[in-house]
């Protein structure tokens, strides 16, 4: 028998050919601002009754966990609110699961997967994944959206499954619900707006959730990761018509979320007051961050999410590096003259901030954004 010696040596499938796989550096550093993380602990009140959930469901699993999660969709309804019902809502092991499905649903050989770059990275690599042609689209002006240029991209690529980042990572841009609403009418396919940091908005701004009643192609992802500091249990979800979450049995694994992960999710969710107590203060560290850097001579993008994107960067690599030195991580994430900072605790963000005007060095005064970005 032939000895396998590489990634290369192994009879890949052709599109998997050459790829990386996804993941930041996984650095053990005084702060870490690089993976959009929510850096508030959970409450101490919080977190003993999730260690009480575990604790009762630890006594059942000799057995398999229910298959509908039927108690999590009627909590994730009730915390979306809108009307919906567990009928609406599907949950995988994070959003990206739950993104994977949906493309393994309704993407695959000969079907297409338009989004509009620079976007969140494991797009394409779900769609490598699931054999689904990636089309990068293109954006306005730092990194905006507009109706006009969302569906003139979908009318040029006819695509069969659409991902609206809204707000876009890695960029912090909003997406208005117009330009939604408007790629919705403009494609016969599936459209999917994933609001994974949709609590980071301004507050009374309006879901995309609102958009759903008559329009039975278009999906609402979310995330527990970032607003509720629940990255580490992995529980993404979406609202969608009772049609789409029928679809996604189709392709979902038996059993796929653990009697574990259901019961840390239902006692998290029964504390989402609480848990969200800490989205006001990353807000403020947020545009706390937007005033300071473009004070420091940089060019802070709009945000709406839990980080910032920021140009006037004149060599991003040598300045990641020196801000690692100091023992602060950020994310270098291949735009040329950016990096991305993750809004912190006050005390971390001070940190970033103070080592950044240490050893950051900006572009030529007066210089805009966009040549920044070109």
């Amino acid at each position: 028998m032939e000895r396998v010696t590489s990634l290369e040596d192994l009879p890949l499938r052709t599109n998997l050919h050459g790829l990386s796989p996804y993941g930041a550096p996984q650095l053990h550093v005084p702060v870490a601002l690089n993976v959009n993380e929510n850096t508030h602990p959970i409450p101490d009140s919080v977190a003993r009754d999730i260690l009480a959930g575990l604790a009762e469901a630890i006594h059942s699993v000799n057995r398999y966990p229910d298959r509908e999660f039927t108690a999590l969709r009627e909590a994730l309804a009730g915390y979306l609110g809108e009307g919906l019902t567990a009928d609406n809502i599907w949950a995988a092991n994070g959003s990206n699961e739950v993104l994977q499905q949906v493309l393994q649903a309704f993407g695959g050989p000969g079907r297409s997967l338009l989004g509009f770059a620079p976007t969140y990275s494991m797009y394409s690599i779900l769609a490598s994944g699931t054999d689904t042609a990636w089309i990068p689209g293109t954006r306005d002006a730092d990194f905006e959206l507009s109706p006009v240029t969302a569906v003139s991209e979908v009318t040029r690529t006819n695509p069969d499954v659409v991902f609206l980042c809204s707000p876009n990572n890695p960029t912090g841009t909003p997406l208005s619900l117009e330009t939604i609403a408007a790629v919705y009418d403009a494609t016969d396919g599936i459209v999917v707006v994933d609001e994974a940091y949709a609590e980071f908005a301004p507050a009374g701004t309006r879901s995309a959730i609102t958009l759903l009643p008559g329009r039975e192609r278009l999906l609402i992802s979310r995330t527990m990761s970032k607003a509720f500091a629940f990255a580490g249990a992995r529980v993404g979800y979406l609202a969608a018509d009772p049609a789409v979450t029928d679809a996604l049995r189709l392709v979902r694994l038996p059993y796929h979320l653990s009697a574990l992960t259901q019961a840390a999710a239902n006692a998290a969710l029964a504390h989402s007051v609480e848990m969200l107590a800490m989205v006001d203060d990353i807000r403020g560290q947020r545009d706390r961050l937007v005033v300071e850097l473009a004070r420091l001579g940089y060019f802070p993008h709009r945000s709406w999410s839990n980080f910032v994107l920021f140009g006037g960067v004149a060599d991003p690599q040598e300045t990641f590096a020196a801000l690692l030195a100091e023992g602060i991580l950020i994310r270098d994430v291949g735009i040329p003259g950016h990096l991305r900072v993750t809004a912190g605790t006050e005390n971390e963000t001070s940190q970033f901030l103070e080592a950044l005007a240490r050893v950051g060095r900006t572009a030529t005064p007066g210089q805009t954004d966009s040549a920044q970005a070109e």
